[in-house]
Formats: C-alpha cells, sequence, structure tokens
C-alpha cells in the first residue's frame, strides 16, 4: 500500500446506525435535549419516552451522536448547540478527553525481546510483556496488529461516542521498541500517521458534505496473517520457563518465520525516512493532528543514534523501563540494565528535549517495604532522574514466569493488601509537583493474577485512605482540573525550579488561586553551559548543533476537556490563551538566564500552533530567537 492510497478501506463493514431514515424524530429529540438538558438519569428517560424510536424502543446515545452531527452538516442544528448536546448529555466515557486530549493507544506486533526479565509475562500472541486479555492488546490482536487498522478504529469508536479527535495523544506500547528493526519502526509509525490523516479527511468530508459518516476498517483486507499459536504449545498462551526451545523469543521468531517465509520482517513492513516526512507533513494541517507520541522502550537501548530516530519519528515522549535503582534488585530479576544506564538514558533525554516517563516496580525479587521507600526517594532525589511523569507497578505474579520458582521457593511474596496499601500512601505523597502519577497499579486481568494485588482501583483506595488521614497530594493528576468549577479569582502562575544533572528545570503553571486546580503548564529547560556541554555528551553532533545556547520547552500542556482545534467554550479551561501566555514566560525566563534561543520539540501536529508563536522548524526542533 503506497503512502498515499486509501483503497484499502474499501470492502468495509458499515457502521451498525445510519440515522437518514430517523432524522426527523432525532432532530425532535436533540432539539428537546437543547431545551432542557436531563440533569438526571430520570430525567433523560423522560425526553426519551416522549421521542420514541419508529417501530418501538428508545434512541441510543450513539444514534444521537450520528443524528447530531448529520444535522449540523446539513445546516438544521446549529453547530454550538450541537456541541453543548455532545459535552452535556451525550459523550459517553467523559473521562477520556478531559485531560485536554483524546488517547488513541496501539500495539507493536510480537517480537523477540532483548529483556530477560522474571517477572514479565510470556504470553506468544502478544508482544513481550502484555496479555492477550488486557483491553488494549485485545484491540491490536482484533486488527492484526496493523497501525493502520489499528488507529483507524480507535479514532472511530471515539468520535462514535462524542469525543473530538483532532488533537491525539499516541502511545505506542509493546515490547522492547528500539529493539524492532529501524524499518518496522518507520513503517509503524508512518502508517499510524496515515491513518490520522485519512481519518480526519474522510471525517471532514461527512460533516462539510454530508453523506456516509466513516466506516470501520476492514482487517479482512489486511495482508499480513493472523498470529496464530505454534502448535507445539497445545492449549497454553504462555511459553513455559524448563525447557530452552519454550523462550518466548524462539517461540515468537519461529512463529514469525513461518508466516514470512523463513524471515522475522516481511518486505512491505517498510518505509523509508521520505514517506514518514511526507505523511508528518500532511498531519502539521490535519483535520486530525498528533499532537504527542509516547514511545517506551529500554534504558540500555538509549543512545544518541536511536535518540535522533526517535525524535525524526515525531516521538515526544519517552517511556522508559527504570523498574528499580537498586543494581543487586535489578540483578536478581534479571533486568539487564545497571541503575547507572538509568541514569545515563534519562540525562541524554533530557538533553534532548523529551518528556520522561519512567516505570517502576515495588515488591521486585531482593527488595522489601523499606527498601522500596528508599528507592522511590532516589527517583527524585537523584538529579540525573527527576521524571516528569511516573508509572507505579507493584510486582505481580504471572503463571509460567520464572519469578514462579522463587515464589514456590519461598524466596520472593507478594505484599500483603494491608502492606501494599501502607507503601503507597507513603510513597505517592512524596511525588513532587511538577510529576505525574499516570498510573498506580498496572490494569492485569485478576484471572492472569496467581498472587498479588488483583484490585484495579487500588489507586482509589490509596488516595481515600490519604484524604482520611488528611494528606493532600501534590502530583498532577490529582490536581488536574477536569469537569470541575474553577473559583471566580484569576488563575495564579507560579513558577518552580528544581536542578537535574544536565538542566535546571522551570516548572510554569496556571493555578486555580482558591482551589489549586492545575489548569495547564510548561516545562522549561535551561541547559547547564561549561565546558562540556551536556547535549555534546549525550546527543549526535547534529542535534547536538542545533541546541547550542537554547533552552528548550519540553512540554506545554493544558488541561480540562478537550476542545475541537477551532471550537471556543466560555467555560472551558482550553482556547483562553493559557498555552500561550506560559509560552511568553518561558522566553522571559530564558532571556534573563542568557540563551540566544528558544527550542521546542513539538510534536508535529502541533508545528502550526507554534508557527503562528514565530517558531520557525529546524530538522528536529522548531526555533525562536530571543
Amino acid at each position: 500500500m503506497s503512502i498515499n492510497d486509501s483503497s484499502k478501506i474499501g470492502h468495509q463493514q458499515r457502521l451498525k446506525y445510519d440515522p437518514g431514515p430517523d432524522l426527523e424524530h432525532l432532530e425532535q429529540l436533540l432539539h428537546a435535549l437543547i431545551k432542557s438538558p436531563p440533569q438526571s438519569d430520570e430525567e433523560w428517560r423522560k425526553i426519551l419516552r416522549r421521542h420514541p424510536k419508529q417501530g418501538g424502543g428508545f434512541y441510543g446515545k450513539p444514534a444521537l451522536i450520528a443524528g447530531a452531527r448529520r444535522l449540523v452538516s446539513l445546516g438544521r442544528l446549529d453547530p454550538l448547540e450541537c456541541h453543548k448536546v455532545l459535552r452535556q448529555s451525550l459523550r459517553m466515557k467523559p473521562t477520556r478527553t478531559q485531560s485536554g486530549v483524546s488517547t488513541v493507544t496501539v500495539l507493536t506486533k510480537p517480537y523477540p525481546c532483548p529483556g530477560q526479565c522474571i517477572f514479565c509475562p510470556n504470553d506468544v500472541k502478544m508482544p513481550k510483556s502484555y496479555l492477550s486479555d488486557e483491553p488494549g492488546a485485545q484491540r491490536a490482536a482484533n486488527n492484526r496488529f496493523d497501525p493502520f487498522a489499528q488507529t483507524w478504529n480507535r479514532l472511530l469508536a471515539l468520535h462514535n461516542i462524542g469525543h473530538p479527535v483532532d488533537k491525539i495523544e499516541l502511545i505506542v506500547l509493546g515490547g522492547t521498541w528500539s529493539s524492532y528493526t529501524l524499518d518496522y519502526r518507520r513503517f509503524f509509525i508512518g502508517k499510524v500517521f496515515e491513518a490520522a490523516n485519512l481519518f480526519g479527511e474522510a471525517l471532514e468530508a461527512y460533516l462539510t458534505l454530508g453523506g456516509s459518516p466513516p466506516d470501520a476498517y476492514d482487517v479482512e483486507t489486511i495482508s499480513s496473517p493472523k498470529i496464530e499459536l505454534p502448535s507445539d504449545l497445545g492449549v497454553s498462551l504462555f511459553t513455559t520457563t524448563t525447557s530452552p526451545e519454550s523462550t518466548y523469543n524462539r517461540v515468537v521468531s519461529r512463529s514469525l518465520r513461518a508466516h514470512h517465509d523463513g524471515r522475522l520482517n516481511r518486505d512491505d513492513e517498510s518505509l523509508s525516512w521520505g514517506e514518514v516526512d511526507l505523511v508528518h507533513q500532511l498531519n502539521v494541517e490535519s483535520k486530525c493532528r498528533v499532537v504527542g507520541l509516547a514511545i517506551e522502550t529500554r534504558p540500555d537501548e538509549i543512545n544518541a543514534t536511536e535518540i535522533d530516530h526517535l525524535r525524526r519519528l515525531g516521538a515526544t515522549k519517552i517511556q522508559l523501563g527504570v523498574q528499580s535503582l537498586n543494581d543487586q534488585v535489578l540483578q536478581l530479576n534479571k533486568r539487564g540494565h545497571s541503575a547507572d544506564q538509568a541514569r545515563e538514558a534519562a540525562s541524554a533525554l533530557r538533553s534532548a528535549g523529551f518528556k520522561l516517563h519512567f516505570h517502576w516496580m515495588a515488591n521486585l525479587l531482593g527488595s522489601s517495604i523499606e527498601e522500596d521507600k528508599r528507592d522511590f526517594q532516589r527517583l527524585f532525589e537523584d538529579p540525573a532522574l527527576s521524571p516528569d511523569e511516573l508509572k507505579l507497578y507493584p510486582c505481580s505474579l504471572i503463571p509460567n514466569t520464572p519469578l514462579m520458582s522463587h515464589y514456590q521457593a519461598g524466596e520472593w511474596r507478594p505484599y500483603s493488601r494491608e502492606e501494599l496499601l501502607e507503601l503507597l500512601c507513603v510513597i505517592m505523597p512524596q511525588a513532587p509537583l511538577y510529576c505525574r502519577l499516570t498510573r498506580v497499579i498496572r490494569d492485569i486481568p485478576s484471572t492472569d493474577i496467581h498472587v498479588g494485588n488483583q484490585e484495579t482501583n487500588f489507586r482509589e483506595v490509596a488516595e481515600q485512605t490519604l484524604a482520611e488521614r488528611g494528606i493532600q497530594l501534590q502530583e498532577i493528576r490529582a490536581r488536574e482540573v477536569r469537569g470541575q468549577k474553577l473559583s471566580q479569582s484569576p488563575p495564579l502562575l507560579k513558577c518552580t525550579r528544581y536542578q537535574t544533572s544536565v538542566s535546571e528545570e522551570i516548572f510554569l503553571s496556571f493555578e486555580d488561586a482558591k482551589k489549586g486546580l492545575i489548569l495547564g503548564f510548561c516545562r522549561l529547560s535551561l541547559p547547564h553551559r561549561g565546558e562540556e556541554l551536556p547535549q555534546e555528551r549525550h546527543l549526535s553532533p547534529a542535534m547536538s548543533e542545533e541546541l547550542s545556547n537554547a533552552a528548550i520547552i519540553r512540554e506545554v500542556h493544558v488541561y480540562g476537556q478537550s476542545l475541537n482545534i477551532d471550537e471556543d467554550s466560555a467555560s472551558a479551561v482550553q482556547h483562553r490563551g493559557f498555552g500561550k501566555r506560559l509560552i511568553e514566560r518561558a522566553k522571559l525566563e530564558s532571556q534573563a538566564a542568557g540563551y540566544e534561543r528558544l527550542a521546542v520539540i513539538s510534536a508535529i501536529g502541533t508545528r502550526a500552533y507554534y508557527q503562528k508563536l514565530g517558531f520557525t522548524l529546524n530538522r528536529y526542533y522548531q526555533h525562536l530567537t530571543l
């Protein structure tokens, strides 16, 4: 499939509902909702009963969303009134976009991994460390791990339940990204961007010209076959731990070669840098823009060449599997890298302007509750680390992992519920106000956990316990504005400074003056200057030269319910100029520190925004002369 070929969107299954035949009835119902927005489930049911579906029954939310958008395209419903209906009455699962963007998660295909971690799941139907009954993994498998199909169908699902999809954060998960071939990595990212571009075109045509809404992408047209379970493993989804012939890497390699004529990589899973650049250029003005790209990898995979590749692919955030900062614990768990490698990788990525998202695990083999407390402190006391975001993953025992033998020998045990709760209540308040705890428990299905925590809402349990103790979390997620009402006082612009091994970091944030809710923030990095510049030690000569004597904006984010790019709402936090004001303050701070230029590690979909503010694109970054 060529980079601009959308022919594979043919042979698609239609959406289950076409609003055309019911449009008159839907119009009456929607105007009733606009006139008297329901304030309770009972009021909602009363309106539905007054406007029943033709032939009996009641209209569901997907039908109402499709009808509202069709009426807008025909000029029979005001767009602002339509937005009001979607936001107040019809939007399903509103938390999906209350952090300011619509998140789309995609998984790479099963592939050999350099890691030998004893706690890691070995589901041969999945990329390493993922399980086939996790929701995101199931979506990936249903789309045969095809990056285009995963992205298109996820955008369609979000659109169909009332969410805007013109600003999306893409999260690429699965195994170790940097161990895949460069051809496959370019192919994967190129197809993700192509799907976003073409979905934006289809959606714009539907909303402006009418006709049929975008269809689901038919996975039967995908040329790659399903990854089938190798016959030599019987009915088990997992590799065994007793036979060297049944390791994850060997089983997956045999399976992939069986499908690919003896090769691990298919010839059609390849794109050139020129083709990737093309879909990037198209996304700058797309109706579905990628405003953030997160990729996960290992600390020992980070070097100057890999950082170049990550930036050229458009990545802005790197999820780094640190897991522990205790070398003995890392060795016992066969992690395959040292704490120093994690420090060096974090410093290098920060020098390049990336946002740092660490994974950290409690309850590993060889650790203890007291050691976990000390290890968590190291994350923020060590100037080489200080992550911007953090996932806390207490270790759970998954069947058929090497950790099982240590459990059976009595060398490892899971923390009790009381022990884990107390640990979280100690470490979560230590996360500083510039860090966001994105996850506290990994969402592994309880049926896959042999022993260990099985409560997926354990974060809420810990937060409730802390609240009962009168302890207020300072980390970002606990203070996001989301759908909360603001006080009448003007928001405050706060400035928090902290030192890292390669920079002075300035965390600028707009906060509600009375409630402390965070409305938006900017991460400004002022690289250290001296005989040996940090970027010269960590980065390629080309990237180091581009960042010479430049301060770096690593992130600008405004919270609140995600709005369309050109949409305005008096009650919303977005599109009120907070981002621009944060950048203006970043310029002043950079000038005062003596930097000649301000660079920004912009996502592909935010290039146009920064261009309007006077930034110009170089090779890796956008720049503004101070």
